[in-house]
């Protein structure tokens, strides 16, 4: 199979200098190329801006903002198989960005934000034969929101997990049929937990998609 692999953060500029993002380590798509990679399938990897080096082998594709993660998600999807969204978007962005450096004034500005693009939902509007498989980072109401998230974007199967994966080395998911059935519960290293996933997508999800 051909697999996108959607990592790390997005970044949503205010002016040249400071932008809003999130703490976002990329581990976990990371972790998933590498597994896709040893099990024989093609990688292109889209990726923001963070401190890990691609595994050897796929595509890499490098953005920092929600935009330019959509586009090329848009354009790269038709020629693959299946996607697996870990990217944390930034679902937020200025209104307005500033060119240059906002001058330190010592009063309060306000910043006004408007929603970034939703990227995963795109992609599941056009998914027609292929399988999607989306991440939900939650912290209050998880299941219901994760399979709000699933029905909401039309995915294959929605990855739960919570907070506390937030720059950790390790990892605890549940992933989620759109029937609302627990159909895996994987834990342990970010490495561990992707090769779980990849074993799950190749015996269930890609199978009952194709």
């Amino acid at each position: 199979m051909r697999i996108l692999i959607t990592a790390g953060p997005t970044r949503e500029y205010i002016d040249d200098v400071r932008f809003l993002s999130n703490a976002s380590s990329g581990r976990m798509g990371y972790a998933l190329a590498e597994a896709a990679l040893r099990a024989g399938h093609e990688v292109e990897l889209v990726t923001g801006p963070v401190e890990l080096i691609p595994p050897s082998g796929c595509r890499v594709h490098r953005i920092e903002t929600t935009d330019q993660l959509r586009e090329l998600c848009v354009r790269l999807f038709p020629q693959c198989d299946g996607v697996i969204a870990t990217a944390a978007v930034c679902d937020y962005r200025p209104k307005q960005r500033v060119a240059g450096k906002i001058t330190k004034t010592g009063q309060p500005i306000v910043l006004e934000l408007t929603e970034t693009s939703d990227v995963l939902a795109e992609l599941g509007a056009q998914r027609g034969h292929r399988w999607v498989v989306g991440f939900a980072l939650e912290s209050q109401d998880p299941r219901n929101n994760a399979m709000r998230k699933l029905r909401m974007k039309n995915c294959s199967c929605i990855v739960l997990n919570d907070t506390s994966a937030i720059g950790s080395l390790m990892n605890a998911v549940e992933v989620l049929s759109p029937e609302a059935e627990t159909i895996a519960e994987i834990r342990g290293t970010k490495d561990e937990v992707a090769v779980g996933l990849m074993e799950l997508i190749e015996t269930s999800i890609a199978v009952v998609v194709h």
